[in-house]
């Protein structure tokens, strides 16, 4: 199983939401680029970027710290928040971001998330944030009446490789993950899941691993020391 390590970015900083919450941030590091390093050098190969500010506005106000990451660490990159045009995907991808994460706009625009999967293929993957089984959107603050697994078979549909799936109830709150909403989306044949929210112990790893998913992402708990990056990876990889 892949392991992401997560960076968060607002403000050009490197922070933690509490459940989605915008008014429960954390500030862990002003320096995005050094913490990417670390994560580099503590042996991780790939990373998830997250804009919360684009998440919310649509816009790309830490690119440059995105481009930086890119250009001097050897990581491969994913990036979402906020991505709502093909030229905006495009931009990533010249930077150097392996994979885009759309959200928002991969569920309110079809035509949109066809049209990119047919241009970029599997570098372009979907999050499904889901709130009691229903998709969020706009930085979880909107829940629409979808349900994310009617969702998760019209992303395949569309030839959607990649998905990541957030259980926004679990995220950021260090109370573990949701093993039975993963154990039930590990069945789904012909799209890889990564699960993402409330990865907290390596015995979170060890069982999502055990389930044959793609990947899994950790943040808080790496931060706060619950976790040590380079366990969690020896984990992961079995």
């Amino acid at each position: 199983m892949l392991l992401f390590p997560a960076i968060d970015l607002y403000d050009h900083k490197v922070v933690r939401l509490l459940k989605g919450d915008y008014q429960k941030m954390t500030v862990y590091s002003e320096d995005p680029v050094a913490t990417a390093r670390g994560i580099e050098a503590d042996g991780g190969r790939w990373l998830h970027l997250v804009d919360l500010e684009g998440a919310k506005d649509g816009t790309t106000p830490n690119f440059d710290v995105v481009a930086a990451i890119c250009n001097e660490t050897k990581l491969q990159v994913e990036i979402g928040g906020g991505i709502r045009s093909l030229e905006m995907i495009e931009r990533y991808l010249n930077a150097g971001v392996a994979r885009v994460i759309l959200g928002t706009k991969a569920v309110t625009d079809e035509d949109f998330l066809r049209d990119a999967v047919g241009r970029w293929g599997e570098r372009i993957a979907v999050g499904v944030d889901a709130k009691d089984g229903r998709v969020a959107v706009k930085g979880w603050v909107e829940v629409l009446d979808v349900d994310m697994f009617d969702f998760l078979w019209k992303l395949r549909s569309l030839g959607v490789k990649t998905a990541i799936v957030t259980d926004i109830s679990k995220d950021g709150a260090m109370k573990g993950t949701n093993l039975p909403l993963y154990e039930r989306l590990s069945r789904l044949d012909g799209i890889d899941i990564t699960a993402s929210g409330g990865v907290s112990t390596l015995e979170d790893i060890r069982a999502l691993r055990d389930m044959g998913l793609y990947g899994a992402i950790l943040g808080k708990a790496m931060y706060n020391g619950a976790i040590k990056l380079k366990d969690a990876l020896d984990v992961a990889r079995g």
